[in-house]
């Protein structure tokens, strides 16, 4: 079965689960209704299109992550808040929370049509793409077009089910001072080890439950649902590091 393989890199990224008005959270990794959404803006796809949010939502995610970001906060003031009682204004405290310098590659298994029609809306998006707020968006191409000196990113379709693609794609990380202290660690053996985050069945007992599952994004409406996902590790090797990242 087919995999399409998207690169998620911005300077920040917000993937929020159980977010309030008071405290809006984030993960550490792209939730499902996070790149739900995003491919929903690449087709255009309206909020309240429950068919079509279910057939993106379907698709098997796994996120693998190149480089794990830093949770940041930011201290927010609201004003002129009115009170429960009715009788005056208050001002209101909150705390948005964000990843910042985080680094992913995001696959997404299923029907090939679908995804097939992805890698085209991904390219030449609809509406704008974002990882979580409108001002949070990509660093480079989510996919490789092949075109000469483009930026390093994902491969895009492949033909290899989801764990193979996640296992063999080469390393997302650009920072010429990272990777070459990356390979002198993969050659002493010390090298970091990726973490992967990754749908399954669920009853598997070694799963772990998301409440991300998205069923509706509409405004005053918004659904989601659980889904069980597997935490695993994926050892960075020279081959990973070294390897070509060119469309294929």
């Amino acid at each position: 079965m087919p995999t399409l393989l998207l690169c998620f890199d911005a300077p920040l990224q917000s993937w929020g689960t159980m977010s309030r008005f008071v405290v809006r959270d984030t993960a550490t990794e792209p939730t499902k209704s996070g790149v739900v959404g995003l491919l929903a803006a690449a087709r255009g796809v309206a909020r309240d299109d429950t068919d079509e949010i279910a057939k993106l939502a379907a698709l098997r995610l796994g996120v693998r992550v190149d480089r794990e970001g830093v949770v940041e906060r930011d201290y927010h003031t609201v004003q002129n808040v009115p009170t429960t009682a009715g009788t005056g204004h208050r001002t209101v405290v909150t705390e948005r929370y964000y990843l910042a310098d985080a680094l992913f590659l995001v696959g997404l298994e299923g029907d090939p049509g679908l995804l097939a029609e992805l890698y085209q809306a991904v390219q030449r998006p609809r509406w704008p793409l974002f990882f979580g707020r409108k001002a949070f968006v990509p660093a480079r191409p989510l996919v490789s077009t092949g075109a000469p000196g483009e930026p390093v990113t994902g491969r895009g379709l492949v033909d290899q089910p989801l764990e193979k693609a996640l296992a063999e794609h080469p390393w997302l990380e650009t920072r010429p001072w990272v990777r070459d202290r990356a390979e002198e660690q993969a050659r002493q053996g010390t090298a970091p080890r990726l973490r992967l985050v990754i749908d399954t069945e669920p009853g598997d007992l070694a799963g772990e439950l998301r409440h991300d599952h998205p069923i509706s994004f509409a405004h005053g409406a918004r659904r989601f649902g659980p889904r069980t996902v597997r935490v695993d590790h994926l050892d960075l090797t020279r081959k990973l590091i070294t390897g070509d990242v060119s469309c294929t």
